[in-house]
């Protein structure tokens, strides 16, 4: 196996040099850079990552906290955390709180101790969650506080935008299913909804109450729809539209001619539905990607651990209206 020495005596220069050119190469003559990483592209020399490491006193991890992985909107927001943390060349790990306000500031306490940071993902109780982080440098995705740096989707937009494709079709009793209470991506949906009630004379939107963001939440929900006098049921993911869907069918109604539905998030779910679901695209795995991209930067910039308020950044991400079978013109008595 190739060493630092062995490369170090093929440069002609010391094993410290050859030190600095690959972890400091700012701090190294450009000819000197230039010769030693031709040598160790030559040798095929490989860094020791683990030794590396341990001197710079990180783990070369990050962590990322959801609150379901099974939801196939969480799934897709780890692939891309995990695809650009490897190309960072760091590993992630992934906790999961069963949504769960509870187990969140105990995972994250965990990972606390075994991350250079940590993800957080649509937390359940931020104000729990933060207290535990003791300082660790922290992203939040589908959430804000002032002091940490955030990744959001524009869900209230989103709602604006649904509800805008509904009134075209003629649809002016309109239906919610909402998800978790203390989650402030359905809080956002319920504000963007007010805003759309707010814009068109003769809509009347229907608060159908909170459910489980899952397929069992749509379930619960679906008979409550039916009897509201709604033509048009948004849901608040594409899960809990997929649970709509299933027992709209089971109750002979007929979608979209008797009911719209749409969902929200364009997973997978949307596309596999009995109608192909009507659904508002959200880039899950670009909001990941860009939660570790801020990670970086932020620990770029900050040597070791600490909260730097002054650095926190809050980014959002556009939504997209994809429009597919589950909706349609209300039919006319």
């Amino acid at each position: 196996m190739v060493t630092l020495h062995d490369v170090a005596r093929a440069a002609g220069v010391s094993i410290s040099t050859v030190s600095r050119a690959l972890s400091a190469p700012d701090k190294v003559a450009e000819a000197t850079r230039r010769r030693v990483t031709a040598v160790v592209q030559e040798l095929g020399y490989t860094p020791n990552r683990a030794a590396s490491l341990l001197r710079s006193g990180r783990t070369g991890s990050v962590g990322l906290v959801v609150p379901d992985l099974e939801n196939p909107y969480f799934a897709s927001l780890a692939k891309g955390v995990q695809s650009r943390a490897q190309e960072a060349g760091m590993s992630v790990l992934i906790a999961d709180s069963d949504e769960n306000p509870r187990h969140e500031p105990e995972l994250l306490s965990q990972l606390v101790q075994q991350t250079d940071g940590v993800l957080l993902a649509a937390p359940r109780d931020l104000a729990a969650d933060f207290g535990v982080m003791d300082g660790t440098p922290a992203i939040l995705i589908n959430a804000e506080h002032p002091d940490l740096a955030s990744v959001s989707v524009d869900y209230e937009e989103a709602m604006v935008r649904a509800v805008a494709h509904l009134w075209a079709l003629g649809h002016t009793r309109i239906a919610y299913v909402g998800g978790p209470t203390r989650s402030r991506s359905d809080g956002q949906r319920r504000a963007g909804l007010k805003l759309a009630g707010d814009q068109y004379d003769g809509l009347e939107i229907l608060d159908l109450g909170a459910f489980s963001p899952k397929v069992e939440g749509g379930e619960a929900a679906a008979d409550l729809a039916l009897g509201s006098g709604a033509t048009a049921t948004i849901a608040y993911n594409d899960l809990v539209a997929v649970g709509l869907l299933r027992i709209l069918v089971r109750r002979g109604a007929d979608v979209p001619a008797q009911m719209s539905v749409m969902g929200c998030d364009d997973t997978l779910a949307s596309q596999l539905a009995t109608p192909a679901l009507t659904t508002m695209y959200v880039d899950i795995r670009g909001a990941g990607e860009a939660a570790v991209n801020m990670f970086l930067e932020l620990s770029g910039r900050t040597p070791g651990k600490g909260r730097v308020s002054d650095l926190a950044e809050h980014r959002t991400l556009p939504v997209q209206l994809v429009v597919r079978d589950s909706t349609a013109a209300p039919r006319r008595a």
